[in-house]
């Protein structure tokens, strides 16, 4: 079988998967999120042992966990204040040479991607039920829009590297078509989905500039990560796919550009939801 079946064998089945369970919402769609958050940070820290910047093996799951429960913990802040404690005070009495390094590098591994998916979650909880699934369902078809067109424009048009010590074949004009990309796939969720939200389409256009910038810069970061290690997929997790890092690694950095935007656009009282 080749790869491009693999990927779409179970691209269509996950893709159902995500919708309804984005449909659903609640705590459904949150334990959904935090699994994926689970097993992204379990690739990020096997990526950051690799390339040399251990991590603590339990810390950054902790502090994962913190950061995506954060909006319905009691006391969050006191418990927050607790895990920094802790961990500090373990780091401290550790002998090995890599304790100072795995200070940085648990952090990271414990608030990267947990902050990029309570964005995630976040957006999903604005408004009423219909108004959080369009957004979310827009914020990820603007991700996906982005890359489909990235792919193709950078691979027939593509000139001009835009990171070449980081990832070798991405272009300048790939990344510009991947605003194209967001902005369609930004029409389809607007456009197609029956049901009305108080975003506009003039409204919502920054968020394809938003989504265009940092979805590829949330690639570029594990592309980073990635080559450090000497690894070319985050794991072999998803047939067809790699890791789940490789498939989110866009969603890390979107989804807080776009719920920034909407919780912006809302406290300015351009738009109620």
């Amino acid at each position: 079988m080749s790869e491009l079946a693999k990927r779409i064998l179970f691209a269509v089945p996950a893709a159902i998967l995500f919708i309804y369970l984005t449909w659903i919402g609640g705590w459904y769609f949150k334990i959904f999120v935090i699994l994926i958050g689970y097993f992204i940070q379990q690739e990020v820290m096997r990526l950051m042992d690799g390339a040399g910047q251990p991590t603590d093996q339990y810390f950054p799951y902790t502090i994962g966990l913190w950061v995506m429960l954060y909006p319905v913990l009691p006391y969050v802040f006191e418990i927050g204040l607790s895990i920094f404690l802790l961990f500090v005070a373990v780091q401290t009495f550790r002998d090995n040479e890599d304790s100072i390094s795995q200070l940085s590098s648990s952090f990271f591994a414990g608030l990267y991607a947990p902050l990029g998916l309570l964005s995630l979650m976040l957006i999903r909880d604005t408004g009423s039920n219909e108004t959080g699934f369009v957004l979310t369902i827009a914020t990820m078809l603007m991700i996906w829009g982005g890359d489909v067109f990235a792919y193709f424009g950078g691979k027939n048009f593509g000139k001009n590297k835009l990171a070449p010590t980081i990832s070798p074949n991405k272009t300048w004009e790939g990344f510009f078509f991947g605003y194209l990309g967001c902005f369609v796939g930004l029409l389809i969720a607007l456009k197609t989905i029956p049901i009305e939200t108080a975003l506009t389409l003039t409204l919502a256009l920054p968020l394809v500039l938003l989504v265009g910038t940092f979805g590829p810069f949330g690639d570029l970061i594990e592309s980073k990560i990635k080559r450090k290690a000497g690894v070319k997929d985050s794991s072999n997790l998803l047939p067809g796919h790699g890791g789940f890092f490789d498939r989110f690694d866009a969603v890390i950095l979107a989804a807080p550009a776009v719920y920034v935007y909407i919780k912006l656009i809302q406290d300015f009282d351009y738009v109620t939801f």
